[in-house]
């Protein structure tokens, strides 16, 4: 494929993406959906040339690709160059639509912008998680958040510019952790669009209606959804049908209210069906195909869930 070509390719397929997934005329309307992404991490180490070909069979248009130690795609990336990549982004007729950024920190985004931009993706996903003090409480806890949000500025700008979401996760061990924090970075960064929460049930308790409660009161500072329930933890070694647990159906925390909060604040970011397994860097399962079949069954509960909060 020619450079001319693939850029062709690349810019139109953004195109698509960005209308797909973030209309408002089509979050507003009855026909909800959850904007699925595929986790490279989900391989292991498997060689982009597999993965791409799984992003459409697991219902989704677009790739989140993730570094060491969970995967090493971002490294393969480097490794084979832009071009090379972009011509297997349009080989596979998906799109470059996340970057785990959790190594390279909230402050150091600007390469990710750069390579998002070298492909013309449009509204891509760089997800990390927060700076501060992380066993802060009540008025300490507010003061950190704001200071986050602050120092989060100029960054935000060059994301805006670059077309990108920075998407904060709530995560264990991190300031961003507590529905408080969450509720107070959303406070903060009400007048930044392009700043957001990457909401993960993972990391909060499993309660499904205290999610779903969180999930209301956060509306539109939600830009990224991780499909991942806590389970029996990711920490240590155990049987696979226990370390699987964090997959949504498989593990006991219901989605359905979950989902039900989704549609009420008319979500548009991205969801990503997602677990860790131990050690990190390992598939999930045995085959690529074993692998997408499984996240296909949890589309397939996650869709039931839309289905079923019709009103």
């Amino acid at each position: 494929m020619t450079q001319l070509s693939r850029r062709s390719v690349l810019a139109a397929t953004a195109s698509l993406c960005a209308a797909r997934f973030a209309s408002p005329t089509l979050a507003a309307s009855d026909d909800f959906k959850l904007n699925y992404i595929l986790s490279s991490a989900m391989y292991g180490k498997a060689p982009l040339t597999q993965i791409l070909p799984q992003v459409r069979l697991a219902g989704a248009r677009v790739v989140d690709i993730w570094p060491a130690p969970h995967g090493n795609q971002r490294e393969q990336v480097d490794q084979m160059g832009v071009d090379k990549f972009g011509n297997l982004l349009a080989e596979y007729e998906c799109h470059l639509g996340g970057i785990a950024c959790y190594r390279f920190g909230a402050m150091n985004l600007q390469p990710q912008m750069k390579l998002a931009a070298d492909l013309y993706a449009r509204d891509v996903a760089l997800v990390c998680g927060g700076q501060g003090p992380k066993d802060a409480t009540g008025e300490e806890l507010k003061k950190g958040v704001k200071h986050f949000v602050e120092k989060l500025k100029p960054h935000h700008e060059a994301a805006a510019k670059h077309a990108c979401f920075i998407c904060i996760e709530n995560h264990v061990n991190n300031i961003i952790c507590s529905p408080d924090s969450m509720k107070y970075f959303a406070e903060y960064s009400a007048d930044l669009p392009r700043l957001g929460i990457a909401f993960a049930p993972h990391h909060l308790p499993q309660d499904a209606a205290l999610q779903a409660r969180l999930i209301e009161d956060l509306g539109p500072a939600i830009n990224f959804f991780y499909a991942q329930e806590h389970g029996k933890g990711s920490h240590h070694k155990q049987p696979r049908e226990d370390e699987h647990l964090q997959m949504p159906h498989l593990g006991p925390l219901d989605f359905k209210p979950l989902v039900a909060a989704l549609r009420k604040i008319n979500f548009t970011g991205r969801t990503e069906i997602f677990m860790h397994p131990f050690p990190r860097g390992v598939p999930i399962l045995d085959s690529n195909d074993a692998i997408t079949a499984e996240i296909n069954d949890c589309r397939a509960y996650l869709d039931r869930c839309v289905q079923e909060t019709r009103s």
